[in-house]
């Protein structure tokens, strides 16, 4: 599957240009414009900074024909063809996706490199949507990634730093961070696992073990420095607010009697701890030595099955199985005395429930023109619930 894209341009000052003639690309996954930036060069001559989703002809991705608006410093020398935009701001649009936005981010991250010693001399734009800006800084001391997130994700850089000094090498080097969701990462090695097996997904069950057992003495601090608390009663407060919303009638009985299934959870005798939130192979990188977890902007303070709820949830049940049962008896020899195996079996229409709930609080953060990313998740994760359950 492919994406036809068409790129609707605003000069330096954010003024419209028109839109150059459509094109194809390969990926199908509308966030991502790598390939969209490529190709306008290529094709156009044109250097294009990707602002952010106009519209889309298929109610969510991936491909189809998809309309973005981009800024040029310079008018192309091709012909435009006339299209109306709205460029009416609104209270809920990412600083990167404003003109001008990415050339001051990219600015800040070229400073911040050049204090490090580390000058920049190529920059490549990857990814833009209502969860993340990110472009990729090379240059001779090597690479970084500038990543831009949104307010609903800015304890990431607390998280990391947290990290680097309790779980060093487990998740990315934090070079710099600001205080509008800017952060400059170094370089990861290796690739993003999405097609990890059983091995491979347990040696990461394991590896987070040991970054779970040392937050658990420190969950107060954590959020303190700004992780989200989804502790107990907290979650289950969130979960409702986030919900209210939208339709949850179809969860309505999981709802209702979610305090007690949290207080029984309580009783299993886990402590709570770091969880990443997002834990499936995907945000795992790897080079075959090494394996870092990347992409902590869903972290909070919870419960630890979560996590490997997340990681095993696509697996066959046999393979599923043996992985919790790992992740069991790690936690058992730990905390004697605790039921990691009934907490699992409790939470698992839970774990559905909250994933309903983020992608409410999404939709709640983002403009209209983003919803159709997400327009669909909490009616899924809602029937998920109550099915579980």
């Amino acid at each position: 599957m492919s994406r036809t894209v068409t790129l609707v341009l605003v000069d330096a000052d954010g003024r419209p240009l028109g839109a150059l003639p459509p094109y194809d690309v390969p990926e199908p996954w509308w966030q991502q414009v790598g390939a969209i930036v490529d190709g306008a060069r290529r094709r156009y001559g044109v250097d294009v900074a990707v602002l952010r989703l106009l519209t889309g002809d298929r109610p969510e991705p991936p491909g189809g024909h998809v309309t973005y608006l981009g800024q040029v410093t310079e008018p192309p020398a091709v012909p435009l063809t006339p299209a109306p935009v709205d460029l009416t701001p609104h209270p809920l649009r990412a600083p990167y996706a404003e003109p001008g936005g990415p050339a001051r981010s990219v600015a800040w991250a070229t400073s911040e490199l050049r204090r490090l010693g580390r000058p920049v001399t190529a920059v490549a734009q990857q990814r833009t949507w209502n969860l993340s800006a990110i472009w990729r800084l090379d240059g001779p001391a090597g690479s970084a990634w500038l990543k831009q997130v949104p307010p609903f994700f800015r304890h990431e850089a607390a998280v990391l730093r947290w990290l680097a000094t309790a779980a060093p090498t487990t998740a990315p080097t934090l070079l710099a961070a600001d205080d509008t969701g800017r952060m400059l990462l170094d370089h990861v090695p290796g690739e993003d696992r999405y097609g990890a097996g059983e091995a491979e997904r347990a040696a990461v069950a394991a590896d987070h073990h040991t970054v779970q057992l040392r937050a658990a003495g420190e969950a107060a601090a954590l959020v303190a420095a700004g992780v989200p608390d989804r502790r107990g009663p907290a979650l289950a407060g969130w979960i409702r607010d986030r919900l209210a919303p939208h339709d949850p009638t179809v969860a309505a009985d999981l709802l209702a009697g979610l305090d007690d299934r949290l207080e029984r959870v309580r009783d299993c005798g886990l402590p709570d701890t770091l969880v990443h939130g997002d834990l499936h192979p995907g945000n795992a990188r790897g080079d075959g030595t090494r394996r870092t977890v990347i992409d902590w902007g869903d972290a909070f303070v919870g419960h630890p099955a979560f996590d490997i709820l997340r990681l095993t949830e696509t697996l066959d049940p046999p393979v599923a199985g043996r992985l919790r049962d790992a992740w069991a008896a790690r936690w058992r020899a730990d905390v004697p005395g605790s039921d990691p195996q009934r907490a699992v079996a409790l939470l698992r229409p839970v774990a559905e429930l909250r994933l309903a709930a983020v992608y409410a609080m999404f939709l709640a953060g983002i403009e209209p023109s983003e919803h159709p990313y997400h327009r669909g998740d909490v009616p899924a994760c809602l029937a998920r619930a109550a099915a579980t359950a």
